[in-house]
């Protein structure tokens, strides 16, 4: 392949170390499956009502704590409420994870006080139970929550409780009103319980960090990274995406002897004058010294991922078909989301002509209406930036961001015009595109007709100039197409070889 085209292979657009972080197989022994049959009709109910009660408890304590407050947001609680919480509530919490199964939990390194850290971020965030885990861990500390659960018969009560900053996702102003609420109780001298934060913002399976979400570095203020690590084996424990579904999760690991949990408190970490004001930065340094302690890499996966993961599924494609990494793209090729979700649904259309959900050149070829030929090989080559001889739907992103888009420029599309274009009339005819696209790409009659036909919406017998541009930004890979048959096939004069 020539040197003149090639996406560049740097690092920074290289396949991540973990390709997918939303995955998790379980996989059972005979003897875990004989267990789970005995404690399914003994263990398992017993402990479902234990936990019930402790929750109903927890409830109860919460309920008269809340009593005679209209804004339990505004202050922390003092005097008796702060008792109910840091004791019956709390106890409760405690016996409600215990007769889960989480006995005993293991901890290494040492708590900051909410004075030396405002703000806790842990990682990873991989099940439901981290939550609860954290509760007891960090002795019933704050967090932030959306303002619908605060209105959740039962369930709104007890988060309540926990003195949460709400988020509403109607409110335009909510993410600014968010960061000024931690910001104000981080600056309160150790007055309010820490304030703890997931920074993944979603669920993976623990085997690297994603990219982490800048509302807790906002405030510019010291945070204690913690991290979580289940050891339990089968791990019955990880819920993300594409994997066993809630209820399976809770199912197993109540049917757990003993449910292993490791929670180590790194040092407390204060963000320099760069770190203040760039959180991005402040981000990803908190995330590396938590993946160096994990010992796992980090990817630039987000929540955004998982969104198009499940977008995946609604055009026919599996659920991995959508990870793209896509914070990383839309840094490097400033895409939006809403551009690669139209990219998706292209993406689909072309992968699933031959049932599977990759591109390969014979899928390209259907796509554009053209046999294979040597342009349409070199141009299959730039956009398979793996060498296997097919794309996945980064691949094709890319492709069309660094190559298809940028040469389906308004120069590029009136020189190919132009190709067809004999005599410069303003228009094309049938026979003039028969003629060059039959001796360049080697396109039957009956396929010029075709494409003929989609570019003349009118039904003129002729395609204008706006007619061929209009659908030349319908299939930006046209223009590239052209770009590099032209590249290929011109003379010393610059004249194409067309007979």
């Amino acid at each position: 392949m020539s040197e003149r085209s090639k996406i560049p292979r740097q690092e920074s657009l290289m396949v991540p170390p973990v390709q997918n972080p939303f995955v998790h197989k379980l996989q059972l022994t005979t003897a875990d499956k004989i267990r789970i049959a005995i404690c399914s009709v003994t263990l398992f109910p017993l402990r479902l009502i234990a936990i019930l009660i402790f929750v109903i408890i927890a409830w109860v304590f919460a309920l008269i704590a809340l009593t005679g407050i209209k804004d339990e947001g505004k202050e922390p609680f003092t005097g008796w409420r702060r008792w109910v919480r840091a004791v019956p509530y709390f106890y409760s919490v405690r016996a409600s994870f215990f007769a889960g199964g989480f006995h005993r939990l293991s901890y290494k390194g040492k708590q900051a006080s909410s004075r030396e850290a405002p703000l806790a971020v842990i990682a990873p965030h991989s099940s439901y139970v981290d939550p609860l885990a954290i509760l007891f861990a960090l002795n019933i500390p704050t967090g932030v929550g959306r303002i619908e659960t605060a209105s959740t018969p039962f369930f709104g009560t007890l988060v309540r409780m926990l003195q949460p900053v709400f988020v509403s996702r109607t409110d335009p102003n909510s993410r600014q009103n968010t960061i000024k609420e931690i910001k104000r109780r981080a600056q309160s001298g150790g007055n309010w319980p820490q304030v703890i934060i997931f920074p993944e913002g979603t669920c993976t399976n623990r085997s690297c960090l994603i990219s982490f979400k800048g509302g807790a570095f906002y405030p510019g203020a010291a945070v204690q990274p913690v991290i979580l690590r289940y050891t339990t084996i089968p791990d019955t424990v990880t819920w993300t995406w594409e994997g066993p579904n809630a209820y399976t999760i809770m199912w197993l690991t109540l049917c757990n002897l003993n449910n292993k949990l490791e929670i180590e408190f790194l040092d407390v970490y204060h963000p320099n004058e760069e770190e203040i004001k760039d959180p991005k930065l402040f981000a990803n340094n908190v995330r590396a010294v938590m993946a160096k302690a994990l010992d796992v890499p980090v990817t630039d996966h987000t929540f955004e991922d998982t969104r198009l993961m499940v977008q995946a599924t609604k055009t026919g494609l599996p659920l991995s078909a959508g990870l793209v990494e896509f914070q990383k793209l839309k840094n490097k090729l400033g895409i939006s989301f809403d551009n690669t979700e139209v990219m998706l649904a292209k993406y689909a259309e072309i992968a699933q002509s031959d049932g599977d959900a990759f591109i390969d050149i014979k899928d390209f070829a259907k796509y554009l209406n053209l046999p294979i030929s040597p342009a349409l090989e070199e141009m299959f080559q730039l956009y398979d930036r793996s060498g296997t001889k097919k794309m996945d739907f980064r691949d094709y992103i890319i492709g069309c961001s660094l190559l298809s888009q940028p040469a389906n420029s308004e120069e590029t599309i009136q020189l190919a015009f132009k190709m067809f274009d004999e005599g410069d009339k303003g228009f094309i005819t049938q026979e003039e595109l028969c003629k060059i696209l039959h001796n360049a790409f080697g396109v039957k009659d009956t396929d010029v007709t075709k494409l003929f036909t989609q570019v003349d919406s009118a039904a003129s017998g002729k395609i204008t100039y706006e007619q061929f541009k209009e659908y030349a930004e319908k299939k930006p890979e046209y223009a590239m197409l052209f770009k590099t048959y032209h590249e290929m096939s011109a003379d010393k004069d610059g004249k194409l070889k067309t007979e």
